[in-house]
Order: C-alpha cells, then structure tokens, then sequence
C-alpha cells in the first residue's frame, strides 16, 4: 500500500448496483403518456415508480454499480432525495456524472450487466431501445451493455406488480495513461 493509504490502480474493478421502487397508479390528473420510465423509455403504463427523481430503478442501480466500482459514494450520497434540486430529475444526468467519474479515476466500462425485476409491463418490445440509450450514457456499443427483463413469479410486491427492482454489474478497466 502506498504511503497516502491508497493502493496501487488495480487493471479491473467490479461493481453491483441495486435499486427497488415501489409502483403506484398513475395519477388521474397525470399529463397524457405519463407511466413508468426504464432504462430512458417512458412506457405508457398504468403504473409509475414512486421516486423523488422520475423513477427510473435500472439508471439508479448503474450509477451504484459504477460508483462502487470505483469506491465513491452511492447515489444518495451524491444525489440525495432531501434535495429539491434532484425532484423530478432526469436520472441519466446520475449515470452521467457516475461515468465522469470513473473516467476521473481512470476507469471506463468493459461491459454490464442489468437485470430487471418486473411483473408487468414486459420489456422485451422496448429492449432494445433501452440498451441503445444505456450503451449512450455509458460511451460504449452497444455489444457491451446486456438487459434483461425478469418476472417474480407472482411472489412478494414484485410479483403482484406493486414494485420493480434491479440488480446491475459493471467490470470497469483501467485505461492506459
């Protein structure tokens, strides 16, 4: 260990991110197209996730993954939910700043890997979209970034369509300086 207490640059890092909203109804006096947002995708949806930014569980639980990857504080650390300025907010300016960092630190991603724990609505008609705008944020192709959509079994608040969770895994790599 070097003398500052810091070790020497490691060549990989890995980081897991996590992330749950509960789901409530859309409100009657929502503006139309309102429902839930995943991954960038705002699905019309008869459900919206219950957050203090728009929600989006999938952008929360990779800003963590990257932030961990690279021991900086988490999300509500950096972007806490007891400050106006973060009500409402577009979650992609949270992996933003998260691949900032990493980039600071001297890291960028090798690739990722997203699971997201929905009853309902299926994702497999917006996938795509979804990868495409998290492979944006991330500065990689597309080849890099994996998403997948997965039920609980009509088991717990997951499973009756009351809440979406997610598990998401980044390797980081030191870029040559």
């Amino acid at each position: 260990m070097a003398e500052n207490g810091h070790s020497e640059p490691l060549p990989y890092r890995i980081g897991h991110g996590f992330d749950l909203h509960r789901l409530e109804p859309v409100p009657a006096d929502a503006p139309s197209g309102a429902g839930l947002v995943v991954c960038g995708v705002r699905m019309s949806t008869d459900v919206t996730a219950v957050g203090h930014s728009d929600g989006d569980a999938v952008y929360h639980a990779v800003t963590d993954a990257i932030l961990g990857a690279i021991a900086e504080p988490d999300i509500g650390q950096l972007f806490p939910d007891t400050s106006p300025k973060w009500k409402g907010a577009d979650s992609s300016i949270f992996v933003t700043e998260a691949v900032a960092r990493a980039g600071a630190a001297g890291y960028g991603l090798g690739n990722i890997d997203v699971t997201v724990v929905l009853e309902r609505p299926r994702l497999s008609t917006h996938k795509d979209r979804m990868r495409t705008n998290l492979a944006a944020l991330l500065r990689v192709g597309a080849d890099r970034v994996n998403l997948k959509g997965k039920t609980h079994e009509s088991v717990d608040a997951i499973g009756t369509g009351q809440a979406i969770a997610v598990h998401a895994v980044v390797l980081m790599i030191r870029r040559n300086t």
